[in-house]
């Protein structure tokens, strides 16, 4: 008994060792590439900086797993599986049924967090336990493949340039998305998961209005995030615009913007990226505290019910 306690925390500490093997092999890619220039390195260097962050909280989030069903296998399937389909998926979708306009971002916040629900209800229908805790830690597996492959498509087209190869462009397109990656897909497909377990049965899933609420409410934060680029660029406008600035703007050429532009949009648009996140934070972890609420009632034992009947007597007649 001694010894498997002192092995546990090293076996629940797998992610860090994960996380920390990774980032030196990334390093090690990184400055082999810009020494030697040789582009066959490019591959290695884009799908590390791509798959160390979403790897490593998947392996944190197995270690959390609350039933026996949630197996490696299902993990590595639903991060696999789950994550390319989410991006074949989405990509169909908004090719066919997105266009320009000011409602363009909630169009792909509604596409990309639906068929990642998709993919996680059909990866996952045939388990016999549906519990809170495991669709969050499932739906989050789901979200990070997702973001795992498009990091690596964002990080691949960076590299692309009209200088030519720019392995600046790529290197700061994975740290950016790397430090984001925990507030992203994961996050909100993690929540979706939780609300689709919580209601669900043991044959199948049950569309509820909590549900679609949840997936209307994640779509949303979705789109807020995507477009927070933008909204901080209209706010700083409409703060500091110049009206010479404004007339090019009307006219629909491209402004340049003063230091101080630059310094208020770079405030605007992370401040805005952190009030979304800490919203997606705080909603999954009420979501936590309900699990656990739940695991712990069922580990109440049942109270005893007793029952005391009352012994007809006997009919006698004089």
């Amino acid at each position: 008994m001694t010894v498997a306690r002192r092995d546990r925390p090293l076996v629940r500490r797998g992610w860090l060792r994960i996380f920390g093997i990774g980032l030196v092999l990334w390093v090690l890619s990184a400055v082999a590439t810009y020494l030697t220039g040789n582009a066959n390195l490019i591959p290695t260097l884009v799908l590390l900086g791509s798959f160390l962050v979403p790897v490593t909280f998947v392996a944190w989030a197995f270690e959390q797993r609350e039933s026996g069903e949630i197996t490696a296998e299902l993990v590595f399937r639903t991060f696999l599986v789950g994550g390319v389909l989410g991006v074949l998926g989405a990509s169909v979708l908004e090719t066919y049924l997105l266009y320009p306009s000011i409602w363009l971002y909630v169009g792909v916040g509604l596409i990309e967090e639906a068929v990642k629900l998709v993919a996680l209800a059909l990866l996952t229908r045939r388990l016999a336990v549906k519990s809170m805790r495991d669709g969050m830690i499932l739906g989050a597996t789901v979200g990070f493949g997702f973001s795992a492959f498009e990091s690596a498509g964002y990080a691949l087209t960076s590299l692309f340039t009209p200088q030519g190869l720019s392995l600046h462009d790529l290197v700061t397109t994975e740290l950016l998305r790397g430090i984001l990656t925990p507030v992203g897909h994961g996050l909100w497909t993690a929540i979706l998961g939780g609300v689709l377990f919580a209601w669900s049965t043991r044959d199948h899933f049950v569309i509820t209005a909590r549900l679609v609420l949840a997936y209307l409410g994640v779509s949303l934060l979705h789109a807020l995030w995507d477009s927070m680029s933008t909204i901080a660029v209209m706010i700083t406008l409409l703060l500091t615009g110049q009206p010479w600035q404004l007339q090019l703007l009307e006219r629909g050429l491209l402004v340049e913007p003063t230091a101080t532009q630059v310094r208020l949009y770079t405030v605007l648009n992370w401040l805005g990226l952190a009030v979304v996140a800490a919203i997606g934070l705080l909603w999954l972890w009420t979501l936590v505290k309900r699990s656990r609420r739940q695991r712990h009632h069922r580990a109440q034992p049942p109270r005893q019910v007793y029952r005391f009947a009352t012994a007809r007597r006997p009919v006698t007649g004089l």
